[in-house]
């Protein structure tokens, strides 16, 4: 956490608990006039995916899992990046002007639904997009009413503090498989135990509207979703603008720019005043 309570809309006691557990949770970031929008957008961009696009990520099953870039395909997602309860909010915790690594939206449908293992997202953006340093931070959108059992993200308050490296070399392409199942650049079995026996496990859970900001270091991960009750946010992860791309550290080649923005491709956001 790199700005102060003076930066921006965040007060001291959620700054603290952002830099203490690694994430902040934010009731009513976006309002109910907005998610009924957006749970249309999101229809007509299932509706209208083309099965070629490689930024359309799909279950096994053919259902759609993550839409990475929305912000290009719809202008309402795209204003929500710069709603005052968001872009101020990723200004102040990154201490900087930011732009917009990687937005996606993950659609998580009721009986199929799979969950994402175990991971740090710094991990990936690191080794494979060039990322030098842990001033990213994300924001996760519901767009539908977390539950309990309906696969919402748990995380390990607290283990942003501690990087865990995992072993071996990325393969070519990687990002491929990845997107669907994640099986290199996560943690072994007695990392996570470990981790989990030293930082405890949360469950976020709330309404619609609710948003999640975590660090890019902290170690989180969700269930499948067998429940009839679908799941949906907006994904959007923000970098400092002074902690830009530069050269894979562990990968043959970047990833493509729909995952990582490299920076001739910075977005334009209005200009920071301090």
């Amino acid at each position: 956490m790199w700005g102060a309570a003076s930066n921006g809309p965040l007060d001291d006691s959620e700054l603290e608990t952002h830099s203490t557990n690694g994430y902040l949770v934010r009731p009513g970031t976006v309002g109910g006039d907005w998610l009924s929008v957006l749970r249309d957008e999101l229809s007509c961009l299932d509706a209208d995916a083309d099965p070629s696009d490689p930024r359309i990520i799909r279950e096994p099953g053919g259902t759609i899992r993550s839409v990475f870039e929305p912000h290009r395909f719809s202008e309402v997602i795209g204003e929500v990046i710069t709603l005052d309860t968001v872009l101020p909010v990723a200004r102040q915790l990154l201490g900087s002007d930011v732009y917009i690594h990687q937005a996606r939206v993950n659609m998580m449908p009721g009986f199929t639904g799979t969950g994402f293992y175990w991971h740090s997202d710094f991990e990936t953006w690191h080794a494979e997009d060039g990322m030098p340093a842990m001033r990213a931070v994300s924001c996760s959108i519901a767009l539908t009413e977390n539950f309990p059992y309906n696969g919402s993200l748990m995380v390990m308050p607290g283990s942003h503090r501690t990087f865990y490296p995992c072993i071996g070399a990325t393969p070519q392409n990687n990002h491929a498989s990845s997107l669907i199942k994640q099986e290199i650049g996560v943690p072994d079995q007695a990392t996570l135990t470990e981790a989990a026996a030293r930082y405890g496990i949360n469950q976020v859970t709330g309404p619609a509207g609710t948003a999640l900001w975590f660090d890019s270091n902290v170690m989180h991960g969700s269930g499948s979703n067998i429940t009839p009750f679908p799941r949906s946010n907006i994904f959007l992860v923000f970098n400092s603008v002074d902690n830009q791309l530069v050269a894979p550290y562990r990968a043959q080649a970047p990833r493509p720019s729909y995952l990582a923005t490299r920076n001739s491709e910075l977005n334009s956001f209005p200009t920071l005043t301090t």
